[in-house]
């Protein structure tokens, strides 16, 4: 599966936008999910795909057709 994926910050810019009042325990990895291109960028001493990990564990509760789409999206780039 060769796909070409979004830069993090656009997925996370998106998210904001859709996911009008996010769990407030996402907002710290979507916040820092805007500073990431790829998955393999680094914020801090964090890696981009625990930023990535810890985002979707925390955004169980955004529900609906975006949410699974991005959500999807992301998890792709988790596995490759």
């Amino acid at each position: 599966m060769d796909t070409v994926s979004r830069p993090i910050w656009e997925i996370a810019y998106e998210t904001r936008k859709l996911w009008q009042k996010p769990y407030f325990g996402a907002v710290p990895y979507l916040d820092a999910m805007c500073s990431l291109t790829n998955i393999t960028d680094d914020y801090g001493c964090d890696s981009g795909s625990s930023l990535v990990a810890y985002f979707l564990a925390n955004a169980t509760s955004w529900k609906g057709d975006d949410a699974r789409r991005i959500k999807k999206e992301l998890n792709a780039m988790l596995k490759s």
